[in-house]
């Protein structure tokens, strides 16, 4: 072979193995950042269940249960009885005419034990999309909360927001004569945070 394409060869030679390196090194570097990024939103999914988890417990507690049961009518008291009266949901959450909720429900609890409660924008879930729970498991209890067909159209975000209204917070100061929900209120609230912004994973569809 001549001199000249000879080092032509070699030329051409170092050149394509450079390139097969470069190609080789950019692809191992693509993997790393793969697997960071893969391994952060497995820490992200797993603390945001854990966040969901955590708050579930105020979620089934009887002072949220109750407008949240399954059935056309509110529950009442600890033992989660039917409210009495005949009292019915109505298409708008607020009740059917001449019995509405209001009547007797206003925006502050009355005094006195088992007296009426109260919070601004006391209601149920409307009638299309009556929110209930009541029978789900933890999985399926998030994934409610994140369909907005099923939620009151609302995001994520939204259903944070909704946690943090007068009437979701009536629970921990519920009147006279009913239990309180038992997790502090800045507790469920930061967590009720957490999942959202962490990505709103749920929990396994394992039983509760």
């Amino acid at each position: 072979m001549r001199p000249h394409r000879l080092t032509l060869a070699l030329m051409l030679a170092f050149a394509t193995c450079g390139l097969i390196c470069q190609r080789t090194l950019h692809a191992v570097a693509q993997q790393k950042v793969k697997q960071h990024s893969t391994g952060t939103v497995a820490r992200d999914e797993v603390a945001s269940a854990a966040a969901f988890e955590a708050i579930v417990p105020v979620l089934r507690h009887r002072r949220c249960m109750n407008c949240h049961s399954s059935g056309d009518s509110p529950r009442q008291g600890d033992d989660g009885h039917r409210h009495t009266m005949n009292v019915r949901r109505g298409l708008s959450g607020e009740g059917v005419a001449g019995l509405k909720c209001s009547i007797c429900h206003q925006d502050h609890n009355l005094q006195g034990e088992h007296m009426p409660p109260g919070a601004p924008g006391w209601h149920l879930p409307t009638a299309r999309e009556p929110m209930i729970w009541e029978g789900l498991n933890d999985r399926q209890l998030c994934e409610l909360f994140k369909n907005p067909a099923a939620n009151g159209h609302r995001s994520v975000d939204e259903i944070v927001q909704h946690m943090n209204t007068p009437l979701v917070l009536w629970a921990w100061n519920p009147g006279e004569g009913r239990t309180p929900v038992p997790m502090p209120q800045n507790e469920f609230l930061a967590k009720a945070k957490e999942w959202a912004s962490s990505g709103a994973a749920c929990p396994s569809g394992a039983p509760r």
